[in-house]
This record gives C-alpha cells, sequence and structure tokens, in this order.
C-alpha cells in the first residue's frame, strides 16, 4: 500500500501533494511500469483523507499520461521513459530595454462569448492608460513590444505555467500569423516543418506561403507521432501538446519525453509549443508546458490572447530561448512591432492588475456549464 505523509496544513492542496509523490515514485522507479495501484477507497482510507482527494490525484496523473484506467480492474503505472537531465530553472535578471442573433446554438470555432467579456473594467483601464502615457502613445514601442506588457506576460507564465522567463525573451505580435512567419525568417526556409495531421490547416498555409517546406505528421494515440516525425525528415515541428486542435486530447508525459529526446538530437532541431487555449482546462491541473521543462533551448513557446479575452484583440506573443535571441535581434530586429501602443498597455495592466486571472476563472466557470450542458 502506498503510503505518504500529506501535510493538511500546507499550502498545497492534498490531491496536488498526493499527485507529486506518486508522480515522483514513477519518474524514480519505485513504481514499476505495469504495477496495480490501490483503488480510490482503499488508498482514501489508508491515508485518511477523501475518495475526491485521491480521484483528483489520479485523473490528473492519467491525464499527464503517467496512469492508464483500465475499466472494472483498477489504475496502472503507464510505461514512462526515464527524466531527462534537468536543473533548477536560473534566477534570470531582465535585461535592460536598449446584428440580431437567429442561430440557436454557435458551433463556431475561434469565437467567445461576448456577453461575458468585461467591458466596464476594459474601459476603465482604457482611460487610466491615456492618463498614464499621455503622449507616449504615440511613440512606437520597441520592436519585441512594450516592457510593461512583456513583464506583465512573464509574471503570468511564471505563476501559471510554471516558465522562468526574462521579459526580454519574449516577442509580441498581432496574432500568431505574424509570429509564425517571424518564425521561417528566424529559423530559415530550408528545414523542413513538420505538422500535425489532422491539424489547424492555416499553420501550414502560411509555412508554405513563407517559401518553407511542410510535411504533414500522422498522430497515434499519444499525439504527434514521433516515428512518423523521424520519416518526414523535418527538424522543426509545431505542435499544441496541452490541447490539440480539433481533437483535443492531451499529449502523455511520455510523448513529450520523447519530443524533447529527437530534438536534442541535432541542435539545429527546434520544437514550436503552441499552448493556444490550454487555458481552458476543465479537468484536473494545467498540463506543464514542453518549455518549462527543456533544458537544451529548443522549444519555442506561442500563446494568444485571442481565446481567452477576444479574437478582436490581436495580441499574441512568443517565447524565444536564450540561445536564439542574439540571432532575433540582428536578423529582425528591424521590424516595427504590430501591436499598437495603446492596447499593450491597456493589457499590461489588465495582465498585471489581476482582471485577467478574474477573467479567466470567470469563463472556465461559464464554459464548464456550457459544456455540461451539451453533453448531459
Amino acid at each position: 500500500m502506498l503510503t505518504y505523509a500529506l501535510d493538511k496544513t500546507a499550502g498545497v492542496s492534498l490531491y496536488e501533494q498526493l499527485y507529486r509523490r506518486v508522480k515522483e515514485d514513477i519518474l524514480s522507479g519505485r513504481l514499476a511500469a505495469g504495477e496495480k495501484l490501490p483503488s480510490k477507497r482503499a488508498l482514501a482510507a489508508h491515508l485518511e483523507v477523501s475518495v475526491i482527494t485521491v480521484k483528483n490525484a489520479y485523473e490528473q496523473l492519467m491525464a499527464e499520461g503517467y496512469l492508464t484506467g483500465v475499466e472494472k480492474k483498477g489504475y496502472f503505472v503507464s510505461s514512462v521513459l526515464p527524466p531527462l537531465p534537468s536543473q533548477p530553472p536560473p534566477v534570470t535578471q531582465d535585461a535592460p530595454e536598449p446584428g440580431e442573433r437567429t442561430w440557436f446554438l454557435d458551433l463556431v470555432t475561434n469565437s467567445i462569448d461576448a456577453e461575458d467579456f468585461p467591458f466596464t473594467v476594459w474601459a476603465r483601464l482604457m482611460r487610466q492608460t491615456i492618463l498614464e502615457q499621455g503622449t507616449g502613445l504615440l511613440h512606437p514601442t520597441p520592436p519585441q513590444g512594450a516592457w510593461a506588457l512583456r513583464r506583465a506576460i512573464a509574471d503570468h507564465l511564471r505563476q501559471f505555467r510554471g516558465m522562468a522567463v526574462g521579459a526580454e525573451q519574449i516577442i509580441v505580435g498581432a496574432g500568431t500569423e505574424v509570429l509564425y512567419s517571424l518564425l521561417v525568417q528566424l529559423l530559415g526556409r530550408e528545414p523542413t516543418y513538420g505538422v500535425e495531421d489532422p491539424g489547424y490547416g492555416k499553420i501550414a498555409r502560411i509555412y508554405r506561403a513563407c517559401g518553407a517546406s511542410v510535411a504533414a505528421v500522422p498522430l497515434d494515440g499519444d499525439g504527434l507521432s514521433v516515428q512518423e516525425l523521424r520519416r518526414s525528415g523535418a527538424d522543426v515541428v509545431h505542435i499544441s501538446p496541452s490541447h490539440h486542435y480539433p481533437t483535443g486530447r492531451v499529449m502523455p508525459i511520455t510523448r513529450r519525453q520523447e519530443l524533447l529526446r529527437w530534438a536534442q538530437e541535432k541542435p539545429e532541431r527546434i520544437i514550436l509549443e503552441d499552448d493556444y487555449d490550454s487555458e481552458f482546462r476543465f479537468v484536473g491541473r494545467p498540463i506543464p508546458t514542453l518549455f518549462s521543462v527543456d533544458d537544451s533551448g529548443q522549444v519555442v513557446y506561442l500563446n494568444t490572447f485571442s481565446k481567452t479575452i477576444a479574437p478582436s484583440i490581436r495580441i499574441s506573443f512568443m517565447v524565444l530561448p536564450r540561445r536564439l535571441l542574439a540571432d532575433f535581434r540582428q536578423k529582425l530586429g528591424f521590424y516595427a512591432c504590430t501591436v499598437s501602443a495603446f492596447e499593450q498597455y491597456t493589457l499590461a495592466q489588465f495582465l498585471s492588475g489581476g482582471w485577467y486571472e478574474k477573467h479567466l476563472s470567470r469563463m472556465r466557470k461559464h464554459y464548464r456549464q456550457k459544456r455540461d450542458a451539451v453533453i448531459a
């Protein structure tokens, strides 16, 4: 029977403590592949915690691929590769900046419930931005984006995605399409760009329009197939491991490790981690990003505020590994930032003031209720 000392007075929930302990035992080999875990009720009674605590821990471990649930048989340890060599993330210092509705149910993708947009808060922040920035709004921001916004994004990523990044690693753009184009210019047209098949079709179209060769890489039960990726000859691969489009599939830890090992085989290989829509996860904790566990500087992280705030607010961003920063500034530092200063400073206040976190929490609850109503 698994025996762990769980601290009910700690600032971390009991289910998260249990999740972490079981995960550590799986990665260390103390729990072997195929080993059966105690039932939820048995483990709850043994640890003197609620069944829901064990249930939540098991579900998170299943979501990340550490456990497999077999109906009427129980929970079993998945076959997980040894953990990649890791080191504590360095403490980074920010470098100084040189009509009427006629339909019943809208199934259109990339849309939001406009009625729930925080118009009052946004209007107040816009007025505040005008008063505080004044004529500064009439001047261009740095090429990578306003420092205030990049600092706010870095703080958000550190707090909610476990990513130790500096504001100088962040590039802001008017939509991810702009960022895809910049990446081709940064990484070159010579490599083949692998994309998920099936996947979001616009990604391949943009890469081809930029002059790059594109290979469609099939998926299997765990996401993008590393075996097929090798056959494709791609050295750059664009994936959405936390919420695949259109299946909604979450890539398990074993496949993430395989992809990182694939990247480490050649120094020029790059993984483009598209974290689109990862904020709206309704079961368990957010899945850790590939960027946060990559020690070789071969993952570029991309995300957008189009789904969480509004598609019309064309603000997306990418986080470059530090080894690519000098190349970016040398090759692409002449580009002007494609997002207006007004929107950047307003969003910076929305993030740093805690309004974004509150908005996400409210929208998760709202979308969860809608999802439950549809599948009920």
